[in-house]
């Protein structure tokens, strides 16, 4: 089994120095030994003496224990001496990091040593700042939209009370005007109705994971059917919706779910395209990828808007009320279909068009399974 390779730089530069400072020392350890040798040799006269006899005696000794020992005392003196540089460089990091957690912009500063450790600890304190600020903007956009719908239940729900407290009280009422009454408190239900939906939605959407169900999907039929049930919301403006895709195109996925993402698409280009325009729904088959393309007629959306509408609440009009402007959950809701599918989501929009974009993976199902 191979040795994994050292991926820090920190790391190599602790053992480089380690192993540098190891040489440096054996190299002067010995010039001292051979130092010594000759000044003991050829530096001095010696004169038969007991001095003489016992440094002649001790010499092997010397030369095959002492200087050995001496050089592995200064080796062990080396290591521990950047073990304990070591450590406190390990002890900056373990303080540093208490940073990361605290809500202030203060970033980690360590030594130059430690520049790719504190890059690092940066990125993650970055990415973690951002992931907060993400997260309260999406709370407060929620609590923004819950304070809306809200504030919009009570006009439909009190004129339901009100139509009804009308047709009790009048029993005799003309048929004619009963009718008008009852036509109006059904579409106010309806809009109750609506309304509750999206309060569902916004609880759903936090607490439920995406299970897919894999089948075979006739991909051009799924989207005529969707544009024929929306024949009630295109025509009363004269929009129309046109699908064009090849009848034998097969899509591998969940049919109810990836029909909700076409639905949520096909409602956006509806609510932001022009009165009288045609929205264009197109679908191919590309190197083993299906692209779904929605294309309609309107406004352009800002660029710094097309990176966050499909973010969680995120609507493009705030100042529509939730009547029009849904709960900022459609879109969100998509990607995570999509994602889901192993595919990716996309927007542009220019001065003529805008487009959305949805690339799934083909994975045929393999025979037998």
């Amino acid at each position: 089994m191979k040795d994994k390779p050292f991926q820090s730089t920190f790391t190599r530069k602790m053992i480089l120095r380690c192993v540098r400072m190891g040489l440096l020392v054996s190299l002067g350890y010995v010039l001292l030994v051979v130092a010594a040798f000759f000044l003991i040799h050829k530096g001095i006269i010696w004169q038969p003496s007991p001095l003489y006899d016992f440094l002649n005696t001790m010499e092997p000794f010397v030369v095959v224990i002492v200087i050995p020992i001496g050089w592995l005392i200064l080796i062990l003196a080396v290591i521990y001496l950047q073990w304990k540089r070591t450590v406190g460089y390990i002890e900056r990091v373990v303080t540093a990091s208490a940073d990361l957690v605290q809500p202030d912009k203060e970033f980690v500063r360590l030594p130059e040593e430690l520049r790719e450790v504190e890059d690092r600890m940066n990125q993650i304190k970055r990415t973690a700042l951002k992931n907060e600020q993400e997260a309260k903007e999406a709370e407060r956009r929620k609590n923004d939209l819950v304070v809306n719908i809200a504030h919009d239940i009570r006009t439909p729900l009190s004129s339901v009370i009100g139509y009804l407290s009308l047709l009790d009280e009048a029993p005799d009422m003309p048929e004619k005007q009963r009718r008008k009454y009852t036509g109006i408190t059904l579409e106010k239900a309806y809009r109750l109705e609506q309304l509750l939906n999206e309060f569902f939605e916004i609880t759903r959407f936090n607490v439920t994971s995406i299970v897919l169900n894999m089948g075979e999907i006739h991909l051009a039929f799924m989207l005529q059917q969707m544009a024929d049930e929306f024949y009630p919301m295109l025509s009363p403006q004269n929009k129309k919706a046109v699908v064009q895709a090849p009848e034998d195109l097969i899509l591998w996925g969940d049919a109810d779910k990836l029909s909700r993402v076409f639905n949520n698409i096909l409602k956006n280009a509806i609510a932001y395209s022009y009165e009288g325009s045609t929205i264009v729904i197109t679908a191919v088959e590309q190197e083993g990828k299906v692209i779904i393309q929605f294309t309609n007629q309107g406004d352009p959306i800002p660029e710094q808007k097309l990176s966050t509408i499909f973010e969680r609440f995120f609507r493009l009009d705030v100042s529509r009320s939730s009547r029009t402007g849904g709960t900022g959950l459609g879109l969100a809701i998509a990607r995570e279909i999509v994602t889901a599918h192993k595919g990716t989501i996309t927007a542009e929009s220019d001065e003529t068009k805008t487009r959305f974009t949805v690339v799934l993976p083909n994975r045929r199902r393999k025979q037998g399974a």
